[in-house]
């Protein structure tokens, strides 16, 4: 029998997470709205700048000896902002990554040029090669199937602010699909046009909706989009 749960009472400011803002935080999950330029895990040549090393050492108050740790149930890419969900307990991320396919994400992002068709969805199958890159690839068995939903917010002469809804959950999709389609994300040093004049990927994780892991309520997430894409397309 699952005991109730208490209350939380956060930790003290001094160990709040440098990069990261706390969003929604109890015994099961924590959430956070994550600054462009943090990774969210470590890899081998940074592992200390990453959201997972920040908000394990927030949960454990300090002590490296806790045993208070956190997990991983998503990612988000290094320069991309927004909400991020980390689980604080085994079953807590089982059961989000269960269903996580079924949960509602929703990015914001100022891509090249105006779109002919203001609202639309695209997919294609996607495979990621030896250099980690991805690309449609649809003569591929190895290929996943990613399909995302967008429509234009507002336009400038050079841009177009995007509200995108994530169907599939692939590695750079979002990223990609923009890329093959014409028009590229601002500032995307890997499928754009090299960041030129770019201060930061004009990529952003606005909205989320899951299902709390214990509770079984919805909860929805929601983060203001980044003023940089205002002026980008001078709202």
């Amino acid at each position: 029998m699952t005991e109730k749960k208490q209350g939380f009472k956060k930790p003290s400011m001094k160990h709040q997470p440098k990069g990261l803002s706390i969003l929604y935080e109890d015994h099961d999950i924590i959430v956070v709205d994550k600054i462009a330029g943090l990774l969210t895990m470590g890899t081998e040549r940074e592992k200390e700048k990453t959201a997972y090393f920040l908000l394990t050492d927030y949960v454990r108050k300090g002590i490296a000896r806790s045993k208070n740790r956190i997990f991983i149930v998503h990612r988000l890419d290094k320069d991309t902002s927004g909400i991020l969900v980390f689980a604080k307990n085994q079953n807590a991320k089982n059961f989000l990554q269960e269903h996580w396919q079924h949960f509602s994400k929703t990015y914001y992002a100022v891509v090249h040029g105006k779109l002919e068709e203001k609202d639309g969805i695209i997919s294609s199958e996607l495979l990621e090669d030896r250099e980690f890159k991805v690309s449609s690839k649809d003569d591929s068995e190895k290929a996943k199937f990613s399909k995302t939903r967008y429509k234009v917010v507002v336009e400038s002469t050079r841009y177009s602010m995007l509200e995108i809804n994530l169907l599939t959950g692939r590695k750079h999709q979002i990223r990609v699909h923009f890329s093959e389609f014409g028009h590229p994300i601002v500032g995307d040093k890997i499928y754009g046009n090299k960041g030129k004049g770019a201060q930061r990927l004009a990529l952003h994780s606005g909205s989320l909706t899951i299902r709390h892991p214990y509770t079984k309520d919805d909860m929805t997430f929601q983060t203001e989009i980044p003023q940089y894409f205002k002026t980008l397309v001078r709202i």
